[in-house]
């Protein structure tokens, strides 16, 4: 029941505060930036399972590919406390220019 719990809080937890965030951020384009941050998420999961099995070809074992996922966690997690935002959408000019 543990694991249920976690892993719900894990896979679903992370979907609502992005697109608020997205929202928030880059107001009327919001949804778009969406559409772009769910799509590089799911290409990043192709690699990364691709890349755990060839870890799990080579050593035998996925303990490799899992220390490796929590390392990049890690990093994650330091990068997302960096992260500063007035509360401000971004303006329209601003994002034309990206």
């Amino acid at each position: 029941m543990l694991f249920v719990i976690i892993y719900g809080l894990d896979w679903v937890a992370t979907v609502p505060p992005t697109a608020v965030l997205c929202r928030r951020i880059f107001g009327q384009r919001g949804t778009i930036v969406f559409g772009w941050v769910f799509a590089s998420h799911q290409v990043g999961a192709a690699i990364a399972a691709a890349g755990a099995g060839i870890i799990r070809d080579v050593f035998g074992t996925y303990a490799y590919a899992f220390w490796g996922g929590a390392a990049l966690c890690a990093i994650a997690a330091v990068l997302s406390i960096m992260v500063r935002h007035d509360g401000k959408p971004v303006g329209e000019e601003e994002l034309e220019r990206v």
